[in-house]
């Protein structure tokens, strides 16, 4: 059994450990060839205001249960939020039972014992805790919200500001011996305001989102911000239809960089559902693109030290020098591509590109002329062909300087084309979030408006 990191609530851990040490045997007593389970309790915090006054104020408290087995290559799950020794032979039941009822599936199992994160786990600085009382979470809400609605007399209204405090323990463990689990935080505070100026209204939002409260943003940072962001999109205007180059501001860069990640992920690709199909090995980036995961990263958003099937992480290039050189493989999905997983079980954690030299005002001018995209609404990514296609609105830019901001256009294109199309990528990344990247430039993209 692992080690568990030292700040861990060592009782109410044990206890969790317990649990699941205590449902796995009872699969095996009940003549499971392999089992697995996890078990999860978290609290929580969430005010939110508007124009100065509380508008919600919750509390939460959630715990619960879930339970795998392996008949052979039979499967049954089962879960509760009950932790009594009852309920949990309860599901324990009901999954041999469902297990009876499923058909083989050769690739039903646990990951192999040696990819275990066996040994002392890494410290990843993960776990937090903030007590907050409701009367200061609301003071630093208010003072957020204040900060926006203060920074420009073209700011009219306010859809406001929450701030959220979460603690969270889980612990996964199965039939090879391995029982793992850690304690992790997570808080955030965020604004979105309403400016107005003539007919035109528009409205935008900053956020800020931490490990550790000392971490956070300012406030008064984060209402100026989304003040800021909104009163610019004031008197946006329409654009023709048009073919010109496209700058992906940082965080809708971020959107693109999930895209790939979805794009190679196992389900999809065992499923004949990406337009990465096939593609490992070949190049689908330009050659200075490098994109690689850090889930031992200190404090990280999405660090962890095992995936969803205990399989240790370990930092990896998905694309090196524009060659995809890796899939996003769990256990399950690997198995079903002839594969080894490569511990993604629950997903990319902290997913970075490598960033150029130019900053936001040096991407610009690379543009030269061209769109700023600043916003994107809709989900017009098709995974299966890659075709792409997005509400937007941003900004209108010639020589290098924005010119006016636009709205109620579309942008479209194909992913594989966008990516073989990436012309710079920034370093301006300025947002919080688990993927890292800055702006991407795109060489040539349909804009669609009037």
């Amino acid at each position: 059994m692992p080690n568990l990191a030292p700040t861990a609530p060592a009782d109410q851990l044990a206890s969790l450990q317990q649990t699941v040490e205590d449902l796995l045997a009872a699969a095996k007593q009940r003549g499971a060839s392999a089992a697995e389970a996890g078990v999860s309790h978290s609290t929580g915090l969430e005010v939110a205001v508007r124009m100065g006054e509380v508008e919600t104020v919750e509390h939460t408290r959630d715990h619960g249960l879930w339970i795998s087995v392996y008949f052979g290559h039979r499967k049954g799950s089962a879960s509760t939020s009950d932790y009594s020794p009852e309920a949990v032979r309860t599901a324990v039941e009901q999954a041999c039972t469902i297990a009876t009822h499923t058909q083989e599936d050769r690739c039903a199992g646990l990951a192999p014992a040696e990819l275990m994160a066996t040994g002392e786990l890494p410290e990843l600085d993960l776990n937090h805790p903030w007590s907050i009382g409701v009367d200061e979470a609301v003071r630093l809400a208010v003072d957020c919200e204040d900060a926006a609605r203060a920074a420009d007399p073209r700011i009219v209204n306010s859809e406001g500001a929450s701030l959220s405090t979460h603690a969270g323990l889980h612990v996964y463990g199965n039939t090879h011996g391995f029982v793992g689990g850690y304690p992790s935080t997570r808080h955030g505070l965020s604004c979105a305001v309403v400016g107005k100026e003539g007919d035109s209204m528009q409205r935008d939002h900053w956020w800020t989102s931490a490990r550790a409260p000392e971490d956070l943003q300012d406030p008064a940072a984060v209402g100026r911000r989304a003040a800021e962001r909104t009163v610019a999109r004031l008197g946006g205007r329409r654009l023709g239809t048009r073919e010109v180059p496209v700058l992906y501001r940082a965080e809708l860069a971020a959107g693109l960089l999930r895209a790939l990640a979805g794009a190679i992920n196992g389900a999809n690709l065992y499923r004949k559902t990406s337009f990465l199909l096939d593609k490992l090995g070949e190049r689908i980036l330009p050659e200075f693109v490098r994109v690689h995961e850090e889930p031992h990263r200190p404090r990280g958003l999405a660090s962890a030290p095992f995936d969803g099937d205990g399989v240790a992480t370990r930092a990896k290039d998905f694309v090196t020098d524009g060659v995809l050189a890796s899939y996003l493989l769990d256990h399950y999905a690997a198995c079903r591509l002839g594969m080894q997983t490569t511990g993604n079980a629950g997903g990319a954690r902290n997913m970075v590109v490598s960033m150029g030299e130019l900053d936001r005002a040096g991407m610009l001018r690379e543009l030269d002329t061209g769109l700023f995209v600043t916003e994107l609404m809709g989900q017009g990514v098709n995974m299966v062909t890659g075709d792409y296609s997005r509400g937007a609105s941003g900004f209108w830019v010639e020589n290098g300087e924005i010119q006016y901001p636009v709205e109620e256009i579309t942008v479209a294109g194909n992913m594989r084309e966008m990516y073989q199309g990436v012309v710079a990528i920034g370093n301006d990344c300025d947002f919080p979030g688990a993927t890292t990247t800055g702006s991407w430039l795109i060489e040539r993209m349909t804009v669609a408006g009037e």
